[in-house]
């Protein structure tokens, strides 16, 4: 019964032809030029404190934002600090306009976290790095390093910067470091043993991947890689084992199908190798 009694409010507040539900409707069509014209008009008349004035000014400073406009966006979502929506977008839109520590303490409201601690800034810099703002990351990473040097998961970040960045033997340091701190994450032994493969060093790579394949043996990836390292040392009996079971886990996976079908070619098994490829191809065909 209060719900529907506070639609209700919100309706006679709100009535179908006034330009806030006109602006709401309009941003909901993705018609945000036209939205935030109706929604600036309406906030100009509604209470501040008022869960419409609210709305009106989260849509208007998301739609500001997915217009790419984010110095307008900023002053409109530095209204509502104390909603999720708010803070993500201001994360963003601050890095946009090249103020990295308002955008560092903004994911730090969004995660309740104190700006000035070591787990804000590792946190920036994963929210950071999933927009391609690496060299902001990066600081960030070492920010969070310099306040606490055991910080869980922070080289392991690092380390997949510098994966991604070519530097294999800087990653290997890091993700050392992570492993000392956390030997149970099975990420970091798994990136260890990539680490290792990217290097073609199949021997070191191996323990790694089987560290992780034992820490966690629901996810494939460690299982793909681990079976193309046997495959490589031409342990091939081993290598058909992984990689079976690599496709149980991911059926569709074209690296693990056309390794096994390499793997059994090798073991001579040529009747089951043509039906893996068989299948490898029609899982090509399928792609879109």
């Amino acid at each position: 019964m209060l719900l529907v009694a506070v639609v209700a409010l919100l309706a006679a507040m709100n009535p179908p032809g006034s330009d806030h539900q006109r602006g709401v409707d309009l941003y909901k069509q993705h018609k945000y030029s036209e939205a935030i014209a109706a929604l600036e008009t309406a906030v100009q008349s509604e209470d501040p404190k008022s869960p419409a004035y609210r709305e009106s000014v989260l849509f208007i400073g998301q739609s500001y934002f997915m217009l790419s406009q984010a110095p307008k966006a900023i002053p409109w979502l530095e209204k509502l600090t104390d909603l999720n929506e708010a803070n993500y977008m201001l994360g963003y839109a601050y890095l946009q306009t090249k103020q990295q520590e308002e955008s560092q303490r903004a994911f730090a409201r969004l995660f309740r976290l104190s700006p000035d601690s070591a787990a804000a800034h590792l946190v920036a810099a994963q929210m950071m790095l999933k927009k391609e703002y690496e060299d902001q990351a990066v600081a960030e990473l070492n920010r969070a390093v310099a306040l606490d040097p055991k910080l869980p998961q922070a080289h392991y970040l690092a380390a997949e910067i510098e994966i991604f960045r070519g530097k294999v033997e800087e990653a290997i340091e890091d993700l050392e470091k992570e492993l000392t701190i956390d030997p149970n994450f099975s990420m970091a032994w798994y990136r260890l043993g990539d680490a290792y493969a990217r290097e073609e060093k199949w021997d070191l790579a191996i323990p790694d991947l089987q560290r992780a394949v034992w820490l966690n043996p629901d996810f494939s990836g460690p299982y793909i890689l681990l079976g193309k390292c046997y495959f490589k040392t031409r342990n091939f009996e081993n290598a058909e084992g992984i990689l079976k079971h690599a496709i149980v886990l991911d059926p569709r996976n074209h690296e693990a199908n056309y390794l096994l079908g390499q793997t059994l070619m090798a073991e001579g098994k040529q009747e089951e190798a043509r039906a893996v490829l068989d299948r490898l191809k029609t899982l090509q065909q399928q792609q879109p």
